[in-house]
């Protein structure tokens, strides 16, 4: 069995599991959500929805998304979030690039708990291993979701996947952007590649990480520790004794 129908039949396992209709997902654009797009719409047919949620965003990223909704015959539903963003924005104290950044996620987020407790589908994260590894999403935005099905898979084995799926080569080529800001891309945020960062967690699992550049590996070890709450359940007090 190839690893799209290995994820397919996983995917379909959770649903029944959950005893819910279906599955509902992030349309971005970008290169894992058109990989979950094809993998959810593999594993329950009519019952994968794509929401596009545009919020302050590059037109490309709609019109990429329409792409790859079109490729796989999914269906979609686009929900224009630029004036909730800017009601928002208006009434809290000003903040940095960050903060504003990672409103967009949660707002996000909080549309596809709705539609998903509308229609009682499951929420499919796109977030990929190389970025849980090192905490690089939004906690409670794209990092809030029912079920990963890129958790297991390093951003390098995703873009593989992507290319054997058929996902166009204009979104694999693209650099990748959680579209924070204006300018923002995945790979200068984190300060390195994702080639580079891959193979520092695959010679950090192993333990095999002589040679390495060690302004990299430890680069990569501090990201991994300094993010570490967002991997873990949350703190709960004990009780009085």
């Amino acid at each position: 069995m190839n690893l799209s129908k290995e994820m397919r039949d996983w995917i379909k396992k959770q649903v029944e599991k959950a005893h819910k209709k279906g599955i509902l997902f992030g349309l971005s654009g970008g290169l894992d959500s058109a990989v979950v797009a094809y993998l959810a719409k593999l594993a329950v047919g009519d019952n994968a929805l794509g929401l596009i949620l545009p919020c302050k965003s590059d037109p490309k990223d709609v019109e990429l998304a329409l792409t790859v909704a079109e490729k796989f015959n999914i269906k979609t539903k686009e929900i224009q979030l630029d004036n909730i963003f800017d009601e928002l924005v208006k009434i809290y104290p000003e903040a940095n690039n960050l903060a504003k950044g990672n409103l967009k996620p949660r707002l996000r987020m909080t549309v596809l708990y709705y539609f998903a407790n509308t229609f009682d589908y499951l929420v499919a994260g796109t977030g990929n291993k190389s970025e849980i590894t090192i905490g690089y999403f939004t906690k409670y935005g794209d990092g809030g979701a029912d079920i990963l099905p890129l958790g297991g898979l390093l951003k390098t084995e995703v873009r593989k996947l992507a290319k054997e799926i058929g996902v166009p080569d204009e979104i694999i080529k693209r650099p990748p952007s959680a579209g924070l800001w204006h300018g923002q891309t995945d790979e200068g945020e984190i300060g390195i590649t994702y080639e580079e960062l891959d193979k520092v967690i695959k010679a950090l699992e192993k333990n095999k990480t002589e040679g390495m550049d060690k302004r990299t590996l430890q680069k990569v070890k501090k990201m991994i520790r300094n993010s570490e709450h967002k991997r873990t359940k949350i703190p709960m007090f004990g009780g009085v004794k």
